[in-house]
């Protein structure tokens, strides 16, 4: 959000109305709304179930959400490394694109400096079982160093 959403609405006439996506069953987001900050959703009343419903009924439903309760866009940055496996597994030419858009991008996937092509590394050495899918000492170094590789 920092590198790609803020500096563009950083342009916009401060007195233009932002619409932003917050569903009516989402209270705890409410103090984002304002005059110039208004959800169409809370405006009419629409939960996130209501959302998924029409999405689903309009053939507009992101495939993630066949493998995920609420997975947001299935190219979102904010996904967790789960998701992003689940991604590449179900989804192999969501995954290719994701790689093509890596490649192409003057930032990172992640805030942290991790790529797409990061993540797909790692996944692919979890495939050959040279390091454990979800590990809890996973560390990134593992990737380039041959010592730290555990075969299960």
């Amino acid at each position: 959000m920092q590198q790609l959403k803020l500096p563009a609405l950083r342009k916009i006439n401060r007195d233009a109305i932002q619409y932003i996506g917050i569903a009516a069953d989402e209270p705890n987001r409410f103090h984002n709304l304002s005059d110039t900050k208004k959800s169409p959703l809370v405006e009419a009343g629409w939960t996130e179930a209501d959302c998924r419903q029409w999405c689903e009924e309009n053939g507009l439903l992101s495939p993630i959400y066949t493998t995920a309760t609420r997975g947001g866009c299935w190219f979102c940055h904010n996904q967790g490394v789960g998701q992003l496996r689940l991604l590449r597994k179900n989804y192999p030419e969501l995954w290719e694109l994701m790689l093509k858009w890596d490649k192409d991008s003057p930032v990172t996937f992640k805030a942290d400096g991790h790529t797409v092509h990061d993540f797909d590394q790692r996944f692919h050495l979890e495939d050959e079982g040279l390091i454990y899918p979800d590990d809890k000492v996973f560390r990134w170094s593992m990737l380039d160093d041959e010592l730290n590789y555990r075969l299960f």
